[in-house]
């Protein structure tokens, strides 16, 4: 607050939500308390909208809706109005909260492994403190990391990329935005397979662009056909995304599947592929995952290979995600990035070099016992009368189809949707799960089997409980 605000206000008198600019202190003078707003060299605005800033005091900032003598008005943009929450972090907070209040609640709405990261990653970033690794790093990540990623992409992926082609940012989420930004203008259409991970379609229209859906369900396995996407491809289409394994249904495309996708996109060629991989290491029953850039040099340079340690080393917090892609578009994200948060962490930075060249027998063990807590969680579910749910073929979340349940009353509540679904099941049954409307289809609920095996027996039985009483 500049020197003559502080002025008036310790001389008693009140800026009734004035647009202070830079005016002098006789001008603050000037404020009467039937003005609404003060724009200094203009005339005073009226008729603002309900809900304005006051300042009363140098410390204190509130909003006063209806406030007689008007109000500063706080602009939000039009990106910003244009999107939602995140549902899953809304409903983690939710859960907190009644924790926090002494509630029993139990955890089904975390994305993220409940194991803990393994030491040697820790030691690494422990030891890069210790050595006062504490500085900025090049915004798109040390040099050291950008080599580790592409040795791993060339050995584990079959995929060629040179250090100036990658990018590590703040997460595979904070690289995902990066991706849109760099790509997308307004009225461009990125198509997105539905259900979908829920910031997908939020960070297209930050981008100013427009996501298209294509839907699937169980009977398609969750899984979009080649016709489907050349269906839904038009002049406009600037991206697709493909997300295997999929969050939040666990779907998971064969390699000759990927390919006939690839071909379809080739015949557009302003179409960038955004290659969601972050669940690679996360399948089941001998699957195998297969990177769309690998079929081939064409393929490889419209792809944008989109990873990251959170699921694989268990390492959500750390916030590493990377791309890889053509120099061009790697430029234009780490010129974005260079002006939004700079570099990763530095010591999270020296962590994630750690996972990517260390030992990974942890890996198998976490997926054994995630496939073997998939296979109870899908058979609890099953046997809720009007709950079906399919296997997952990949990552950790059960996609429950609850269209048998929806349009009932449940103990005085009437539920017609996933959103009262999940608040009635938070509420009565104590567990916290993800309402289906947020990853695009509204009959479901999604149910993390990234928690204990005890959790799991005690929350489908509040479940079943609490939708048969």
């Amino acid at each position: 607050m500049n020197w003559w605000t502080e002025a008036a206000i310790d001389a008693g008198i009140e800026i009734p939500l004035v647009r202070l600019l830079h005016a002098p202190l006789r001008k603050l003078k000037s404020v009467q308390p039937s003005d609404s707003v003060l724009d200094f060299g203009q005339q005073p605005r009226r008729n603002l909208p309900q809900t304005h800033i006051c300042w009363t005091s140098v410390d204190r900032l509130h909003d006063i809706s209806g406030c007689k003598n008007g109000g500063y008005v706080v602009q939000i943009s039009d990106r910003a109005n244009r999107i939602q929450p995140s549902p899953t972090l809304a409903v983690s907070a939710k859960a907190k909260k009644m924790r926090s209040e002494g509630v029993d609640v139990l955890s089904f709405d975390v994305g993220e492994p409940d194991f803990d990261t393994p030491d040697h990653i820790k030691m690494a970033a422990i030891k890069a403190l210790v050595q006062g690794d504490t500085k900025y790093t090049p915004a798109t990540g040390t040099e050291k990391l950008k080599a580790a990623i592409c040795k791993k992409l060339r050995e584990e992926n079959g995929l060629e990329y040179s250090t100036n082609q990658i990018v590590v940012s703040c997460g595979a989420k904070h690289s995902l935005y990066n991706i849109f930004q760099a790509t997308v203008n307004p009225g461009d259409e990125v198509i997105i397979p539905a259900p979908y991970w829920v910031s997908y379609p939020d960070q297209v229209l930050l981008a100013g662009g427009t996501p298209v859906f294509i839907p699937t369900d169980e009977i398609t396995k969750f899984k979009i056909s080649p016709r489907q996407l050349e269906d839904a491809l038009t002049d406009r289409t600037v991206a697709v995304v493909l997300n295997s394994p999929s969050n939040p249904t666990g779907a998971t495309y064969l390699p000759e599947a990927v390919r006939e996708l690839g071909e379809i996109i080739l015949s557009h060629p302003r179409a960038t592929i955004v290659s969601d991989e972050i669940y690679e290491k996360i399948v089941y029953d001998g699957r195998e995952v297969v990177s769309i850039a690998s079929f081939g040099p064409e393929l490889k340079a419209r792809t944008v290979v989109v990873n990251g340690l959170s699921k694989s080393a268990s390492m959500t917090g750390w916030r590493l995600g990377y791309t890889a892609s053509v120099k061009e578009l790697a430029e234009a994200m780490g010129k974005i990035q260079s002006q939004s948060t700079s570099n990763p962490t530095s010591f999270a930075q020296a962590g994630g070099l750690a996972a990517l060249l260390g030992p990974k027998d942890f890996e198998g063990a976490m997926v054994a016992e995630f496939d073997r807590r998939r296979r109870r969680v899908t058979d609890l579910l099953n046997g809720i009368p009007g709950i079906t749910c399919e296997l997952p073929e990949g990552a950790f979340y059960a996609f429950a189809n609850a269209a048998g349940v929806l349009g009932k009353s449940y103990q005085g509540t009437q539920v017609d949707n996933s959103g009262q679904l999940a608040d009635y099941l938070l509420r009565e049954a104590r567990i916290a799960v993800v309402p289906g409307n947020g990853f695009g289809l509204d009959t479901h609920l999604r149910l993390s089997y990234a928690t204990s095996m005890e959790c799991i027996e005690e929350g489908l039985k509040r479940m079943q409980q609490a939708l048969t009483s």
